[in-house]
């Protein structure tokens, strides 16, 4: 059975939803700034699985309000009284993201559970709104459970820190969110979701996380103007514009967004998306820190790139049918980042080489869904 989530008609983003996203864009720069702090030639371990945590669980409290907002957001003055106080709640938890972050641990996660609580809250108001609609009654009902529970194990990290010092029950949080709810999504009918806005928003979201790594890389355009600076310059700048284009092909051509679908596997793979896109500003960042090793600065930027590309083309799975690749596209693609992956450890030395080369691969990939995309829009004007 095929129910829509609404019969109006289709829901747009909201001016509201556009200021929410921009809290996002400063929390993002605050999780990248653990990861500048190094030790035996790479980032220090404790900050590197705080970096970790704080950014899925940043990215999860955006999906988690974004999908209750295409179910049952109205644009009204009980959704933007929700959404600013999470907007408020997020200042928190952005402050208590820092070098020191142990003694503002409490701190983050109190926000981390309000926050929580606050869509948890706003699931179970809108019980009243679909009695003896059975679909969407017990959509309701798991969402604000998953929520709830999650906040519950959040408020476990707290105690469990002021005893023992680690935080598995926050990381613990986030995986049962995401598990839970892929698993509820299950047995969730097709077509609750209106597909067209939340592709929308998440490919703003992603927009956002571009907007960031622009922002880290301004750090390549410091000192004396000089042949070198200007060549490391244009070389980051094309691998950003060239990781974007790639998604913008995907998105715009590719993607079907009038598919009936309960989208929770669209919005899991984009939290990874977004993830390695984090990572990938942090990895242009360290190319120009001397103090961090050569080898596993490399390691880093090369699985960041390879994992983005495998998650974007994961987003196939919501493509038109006509957009469907086959196998040996995929066989292309992996022998493509598996010659990516070897040839730049080759030439790890030579950094003019090898950011170069970053630049052929990435705008490679763009070539290839770029003609891939006018091969499909070709055949269905046929």
């Amino acid at each position: 059975m095929i129910i829509r989530a609404a019969e109006n008609k289709e829901k747009k983003v909201e001016y509201i939803e556009l200021i929410y996203d921009l809290i996002f864009v400063y929390i993002i720069g605050r999780n990248n700034t653990l990861l500048h702090h190094t030790e035996n030639g790479f980032v220090e371990p404790s900050m590197f699985m705080a970096y970790i945590m704080c950014t899925l669980a940043i990215i999860q409290i955006w999906t988690f309000t974004t999908y209750y907002i295409n179910l049952y957001g109205r644009n009204s003055a009980r959704d933007y009284i929700f959404m600013f106080i999470n907007m408020f709640l997020l200042y928190f938890i952005g402050e208590s993201t820092r070098e020191d972050w142990q003694g503002y641990h409490t701190q983050y996660h109190i926000a981390w559970i309000l926050i929580l609580v606050n869509v948890g809250i706003q699931y179970i108001i809108e019980l009243k709104n679909h009695r003896g609609e059975e679909v969407h009654l017990r959509r309701i009902k798991r969402m604000a459970l998953i929520l709830l529970c999650e906040a519950a194990l959040v408020a476990l990290s707290i105690i469990e820190y002021d005893k023992l010092g680690t935080t598995y029950f926050s990381l613990a949080g986030i995986l049962f969110g995401i598990i839970s709810v892929s698993i509820s999504s299950r047995s969730t009918c097709s077509g609750l979701i209106d597909f067209a806005h939340l592709s929308e928003r998440i490919m703003l979201y992603v927009v956002f996380t571009f907007g960031e790594m622009i922002i880290a890389i301004a750090s390549y355009f410091t000192g004396k103007v000089s042949f070198n600076n200007i060549y490391f310059c244009l070389m980051a700048f094309l691998i950003v514009v060239g990781l974007f284009l790639s998604y913008g092909v995907v998105y715009d051509h590719l993607i079907d967004r009038e598919m009936n679908t309960h989208g929770i596997g669209y919005i899991l793979i984009h939290i990874f998306i977004i993830f390695f896109l984090n990572n990938i500003t942090a990895a242009l960042e360290f190319m120009r820190e001397e103090e961090i090793e050569l080898l596993p600065k490399m390691l880093f930027l090369i699985i960041s790139v390879i994992m983005y590309y495998v998650c974007l083309f994961l987003t196939v799975k919501y493509s038109k049918m006509s957009c469907r690749a086959n196998g040996s596209f995929y066989l292309i693609m992996a022998a493509a980042g598996l010659g990516f992956a070897g040839i730049m450890l080759l030439i790890r030395e030579q950094m003019q080489l090898n950011i170069a080369f970053t630049v052929i691969f990435v705008f490679a990939v763009f070539g290839v869904l770029y003609g891939f995309s006018k091969k499909l829009d070709k055949k269905a004007q046929e």
